[in-house]
């Protein structure tokens, strides 16, 4: 994986189940010293590239919490049951592939389980924080690359004679726009610091990923609307940015879930 000759998938989400992840219904039921998985999963990045897939399923579909359950089975792309599906056709970030993944009793051995068998949910969650950091990240720097791209189109871009940045509306806008970047930069770095501490907490990596990935969907809508109907072609990178930026409030867990992650522990 690090040197880059092995793609992987993490396949978690299923056509009827998202963020709760205790409602997935693959299973992996062991037969002698193999595990026999079926079931079905949408929405995995890297589906129609990987060479390994990162399967969540049921070992034990009578434990309860349902959480116990499950297990993270790895999957090698060559297995027979196993097929890909659709590459689904987004709305935005068209570069990363999205697929449907199909399993029908794909024999696997037992070995092929990571870590402990019933430990797959912990493994999860003891990493949330750290991906929700990581869409944190990526929406605050998202939202300053529209900024930095929207303030050198209002500069060239003439309406009545003079430069649109010239307009009390445009630099108040962007004004607004710049201090709360500001803001957000420096909420990054106290997050970051916490996190390389092993402090970071799963409530704070969820407010993280809410508060930035909302203020991404605000700048970029914003510095979309300077544009002006440029804005709305796809040759400006602005138009790109704004469909790109609509997902990251749905993965890593919705911002709805965010808040009632949030709210648990008030």
């Amino acid at each position: 994986m690090v040197s880059g000759e092995v793609v992987t998938a993490i396949a978690m989400t299923e056509p009827g189940t998202g963020s709760d992840l205790q409602g997935i219904r693959t299973t992996a039921k062991k037969d002698g010293n193999h595990y026999v998985i079926n079931g079905s999963k949408t929405y995995i990045t890297n589906g129609q590239n990987a060479d390994l897939v990162l399967v969540c399923a049921k070992t034990d579909t009578d434990i309860e919490p349902k959480w116990k359950g499950v297990s993270i089975i790895l999957v090698e792309a060559d297995r027979e049951g196993f097929k890909r599906g659709r590459n689904l056709d987004k709305i935005g970030q068209d570069a990363a592939d999205t697929s449907e993944l199909f399993f029908e009793d794909v024999r696997v051995p037992m070995t092929n389980c990571l870590g402990e068998e019933g430990k797959g949910f912990i493994y999860l969650m003891s990493e949330l924080p750290q991906e929700r950091l990581s869409i944190a990240i990526g929406a605050q720097a998202s939202a300053q690359k529209a900024y930095d791209e929207t303030v050198e189109f209002v500069r060239d871009r003439k309406a009545f004679g003079k430069p649109v940045i010239d307009f009390q509306n445009t630099r108040f806008t962007l004004a607004d726009i710049k201090s709360k970047l500001q803001v957000g930069w420096a909420h990054l770095d106290w997050a970051i610091a916490r996190h390389l501490k092993k402090e970071l907490t799963p409530e704070e990596g969820a407010a993280a990923k809410l508060w930035h990935t909302e203020l991404q969907w605000e700048i970029m809508d914003k510095c979309l609307q300077l544009h002006g109907g440029a804005g709305y072609m796809n040759e400006y990178p602005i138009a790109k940015m704004w469909r790109g930026a609509r997902v990251t409030r749905i993965f890593g867990g919705t911002n709805e879930i965010m808040k009632e992650l949030i709210g648990r522990k008030l």
